[in-house]
Order: structure tokens, then sequence, then C-alpha cells
């Protein structure tokens, strides 16, 4: 779990961004302009900052000045390569072109937290216990075989825990953008799980659409 600054004026983004963030155990403070930021910044403590470029009072470039060191992910309609790279010559961690797409947002948030530091290295559900950094689980404290495949699925439904994800989803997410297979081999690895680690109390079926791992905060 981190506590996150979501700086960003569009308010309805702002939102949309907040609640997926905390649909996955993240805390959330947003702000609404430079300003703002930079008064929350001397107030709390953030271990990420979401950062829009284009703000009211100061931008995004002068608020990333003030961050001391903390990670930072810049989302802007900004696009051109100069402002990429001035970006990123700022000690920027990421830099996300909007329109973008929540999931892609999520995984790059996770990427970063990991580098930093700052990521959960573990997570409990029920009787299961899974170790990130070893790619280990563990069912009643006994270590329990899962293949690669597995693993990297059994992650992405934890990384994505509260969201619905398509077959199609998880085939991007796990298989990579060139599968040639079809969907009924998430079908078929979301049953291994399910049967393997006794999560058909968690992994719950999405009508016509996929799955969900459900957690209870």
């Amino acid at each position: 779990m981190a506590m996150v600054l979501v700086v960003e004026d569009e308010g309805g983004i702002n939102e949309l961004i907040c609640k997926n963030l905390m649909l996955v155990e993240h805390k959330c403070m947003p702000a609404f302009d430079g300003e703002a930021a930079l008064d929350m910044l001397k107030k709390y403590t953030f271990d990420l900052i979401l950062l829009d470029v284009m703000l009211p009072g100061a931008d995004g470039f002068e608020v990333i000045k003030n961050t001391k060191g903390i990670p930072v992910i810049f989302l802007t309609s900004k696009n051109t390569l100069h402002d990429k790279v001035k970006g990123l010559k700022m000690w920027a961690d990421d830099y996300i072109i909007k329109p973008f797409e929540m999931l892609e947002l999520l995984a790059r948030v996770e990427a970063v937290l990991r580098r930093a530091g700052k990521h959960n290295k573990n997570f409990e559900l029920g009787w299961v216990k899974v170790d990130f950094e070893s790619r280990q689980v563990f069912l009643k404290g006994q270590a329990t075989e899962c293949t690669p495949k597995e693993f990297d699925l059994l992650e992405a439904l934890i990384l994505n825990r509260n969201i619905a994800l398509s077959r199609e989803k998880l085939l991007e997410l796990v298989w990579g953008y060139d599968y040639c297979g079809d969907t009924r081999t998430v079908d078929v690895h979301i049953q291994k799980l399910r049967k393997k680690l006794f999560l058909d109390n968690y992994i719950k079926t999405v009508y016509k659409m996929g799955y969900r791992l459900e957690v209870k905060r």
C-alpha cells in the first residue's frame, strides 16, 4: 500500500485515478493545481506523485523541483519528444501520455513503486501467501509449485485486484501481444489456480467478460 498524491486539474480524471488506485488498496490525496500540490508536499509524506504537466498556477515542471526525491510519474497530453526528454531529465520516473488505459497506469505505478522499494513484497489471501521477489506461492505455509504462467496470471490478478479483467486483457498482460492462442487458455489457467490454491471464493467469473480477484478491504 502506498500513499499517492494525484495532481490533475480535471476533476473527473482525478477522481477516476483515485478510485482505481484505491481499488488496489493504495491511499490517495487529490490536488487540482500546482500551488495546492506544493502546499500538500510541505504537510504530508508521499510514496509517489502522479503529476500533470499543464496545471493552473505552478506547472508540473515547477512542482517536480520540490518533490525531494519522491518518485514522480508525469501524466500529460504534451507528447512531443522535447517535452518527454525534459520531463525525464528533471528526474521523473515515468512519463505517460493522455489518454491512457487505467490498467496501464496501474502497471506503471506498480513498476515505479517496485524500483523505489515502496511496493508490497508479499501478498496474503486466505490460506495463500505470495512472495513476489522469489516468485513463490505458499498454501497453509507450504511451498506450492506454480508454473511460470500460473504465477504471472496470479500476479496480474493480485496487482489489479477488485478490477474486472477481460480474457483478452489477461492474455495481453500474461502472454503478451504476440500470443497466437485463444482466450480458452485463460480459462484453463484460472481453473488450475482455483483448484490448486483453493481460490474459488476469491477469483470471481465476470459474466461474458473475464475474471476479478475479489479482495475485501
